[in-house]
């Protein structure tokens, strides 16, 4: 049995609600990751709500999934590696439609994604909050208590739709920081630009000037090019010592369970790690690898049909390499788009080295080699 009320969104906030959520910013850490500020509000839910356990599932932008990003009275890692959509949790995919509190009493069975099965193989009462503002869906909080608990009432709705309301607002400011870092890192690159064609431009082009003129150059005019060339390359150096292009945001997860999750968003492409294990990727180099990786499975979906796309990893002579490698490539397609070049440059910033393109006929390779620290 289905039961949905909308909540009253003029109803406001309630005492109990604002001083939940002001308790639950100041016990979240600034400098830590936002997922502290999930737990806690997932164990105020339970709290205030009376709620025996609850889980938070958002949309990650790093990690580009729903996953779990926090829980109370269960262990969260049993989400890692769960491949959530709405259509696998129709309780949730009515509760962000409706923008209401759901409650679904009894069997639960076919409410959840097949791998949470066991969670909820007794009759309980789930209940699903949407996490929604301004139009926009960002995930649900889904928690659930026993069948000789009473219904929700009004009261218990309109607290677990403001806690909704809250999270989602949590979701929001990261996005808008997140917004303000892209922007700060557009303007290094415009400076960087700038920096390059006022100084070592115009530097060269002087050179050129020089060197383009009739007859031959004296001893004083040909030591001055060689100033004016030498200059340009300490200016060319200094300039490309700033960051050359974005920086991989931390991701929350690994390059192997990353793998595992392509494998089941893209069924038809054979994706499959054929070699090395997660010890080999070094923790620094997680977000690196997982937006190279991410990148090579988009444009083997795009533009290859290939039968399998294998993943192997390792390190060698001090050095991390990961190669994803499809053989679909079709023929009228041999170059390689932005997103791979973008690829590079942040391999770049990492010391390392990307490297795309038709190893044989119909295969296309991407190989990552970064150096990697003795202690890592």
């Amino acid at each position: 049995m289905t039961v949905g009320v909308p909540a009253d969104p003029g109803a406001g906030l309630g005492i109990d609600a604002l001083e939940l959520f002001v308790e639950v910013l100041s016990q979240s850490d600034p400098g830590a990751a936002v997922d502290g500020f999930y737990d806690h509000l997932c164990e105020a839910v339970c709290r205030l709500a009376r709620m025996r356990r609850a889980v938070i599932f958002r949309y990650d932008a790093a990690s580009r999934r729903v996953r779990a990003a926090g829980a109370h009275g269960m262990a969260i890692e049993r989400f890692a590696g769960a491949y959530v959509t709405v259509d696998s949790a129709p309780i949730a995919a009515q509760a962000i439609r409706a923008d209401s509190v759901i409650e679904v009493v009894g069997d639960l069975s076919g409410q959840v994604p097949d791998e949470f099965a066991a969670l909820v193989a007794e009759p309980a009462r789930l209940v699903c909050a949407p996490m929604a503002a301004a139009g926009r869906a960002f995930g649900v909080i889904l928690a659930d208590r026993p069948m000789s608990d009473p219904p929700l009432h009004d009261a218990d709705r309109r607290l677990l739709w403001t806690l909704g309301k809250a999270a989602a607002l949590a979701s929001v400011a990261r996005i808008v920081s997140t917004q303000f870092e892209k922007a700060g890192q557009l303007e290094q690159r415009i400076d960087l630009a700038r920096e390059i064609h006022e100084g070592v431009i115009q530097r060269l082009f002087g050179v050129s000037m020089a060197l383009d003129g009739d007859g031959e150059l004296g001893e004083h005019a040909r030591r001055r090019c060689a100033e004016e060339t030498q200059s340009a390359l300490s200016e060319l150096r200094a300039a490309l010592q700033r960051p050359l292009g974005r920086v991989p945001r931390a991701t929350g997860t690994t390059l192997v369970n990353e793998v595992r999750r392509l494998a089941v968003a893209h069924p038809d492409l054979g994706l499959r790690l054929d070699r090395g294990s997660a010890e080999d990727v070094p923790p620094s180099l997680e977000p690196l690898a997982q937006s190279v990786l991410i990148e090579a499975v988009r444009n083997a979906a795009k533009h290859a049909r290939p039968a399998v796309v294998s993943v192997r990893i390792g390190r060698r002579e001090g050095a991390f390499w990961m190669e994803v490698a499809n053989d679909g490539v079709q023929a009228a397609r041999r170059r390689a788009g932005m997103g791979l070049r973008l690829a590079s440059l942040e391999a770049l910033q990492s010391g390392g080295v990307l490297e795309f393109g038709e190893r044989e006929p119909g295969t296309w390779q991407v190989r990552l080699v970064v150096p990697v620290d003795g202690d890592e």
